[in-house]
């Protein structure tokens, strides 16, 4: 069995080519996720609404809705009307892009980590196939699978999240090839 300390190279080199492979899907072709996003053509007064009924960071409901209104008329007439949405917000102050990039960058390092405990079970030397599929479908369920929740529950269109689990297959393949490339002997 291996140990995860022998894995700590293809561990790193992994988070570093996905977090590369990202940067170039986001930046070098924007034109992939852009076309999931909307602005309102009344932007400025839904900031000015949003920033007045805002209290804190986090997620907003509209309608708010607790269980035990479920089934109350206003509430049900609120929802007929629509619109429906789930909102998430920050505080306003200048953005910084290295927080989110660091927290990227972890959480693809977090993806290789967790695939690796589950490859440890391969021997040195294992046959190459057997580490790309190893690796590659642990790390497709780190990177792939998170899209989906938001197209049932958060309103993503089915065409935005297809395109972010093939992000997230790409960066599994990433992953299952780096380790191979890296395996122990």
């Amino acid at each position: 069995m291996i140990s995860l300390t022998q894995l700590w190279l293809p561990i790193l080199l992994s988070s570093v080519f996905v977090f590369i492979a990202s940067s170039l899907l986001n930046m070098l072709l924007s034109f992939w996720h852009q076309a999931d996003y909307h602005g309102f053509t009344n932007e400025d007064e839904i900031r000015a609404a949003l920033r007045k009924g805002m209290t804190q960071t986090g997620m907003y409901n509209v309608p708010y809705c607790l269980p035990s209104k479920m089934n109350d008329p206003d509430m049900l007439r609120k929802m007929e009307e629509g619109p429906l949405a789930m909102v998430a917000m920050k505080t306003g102050g200048k953005f910084n892009l290295g927080v989110p990039l660091l927290q990227w960058f972890l959480f693809c390092l977090l993806v290789s980590v967790l695939a690796s405990l589950v490859a440890m079970v391969l021997p040195a030397g294992a046959p190459p196939m057997h580490v790309f599929h190893t690796l590659a479908l642990a790390g497709l369920l780190g990177h792939a699978m998170g899209p989906i929740p938001n197209g049932i529950w958060w309103a993503h269109s089915w065409r935005s999240v297809f395109k972010y689990i093939v992000d997230g297959v790409i960066y599994a393949l990433i992953i299952g090839g780096t380790f191979v490339w890296l395996w122990p002997k």
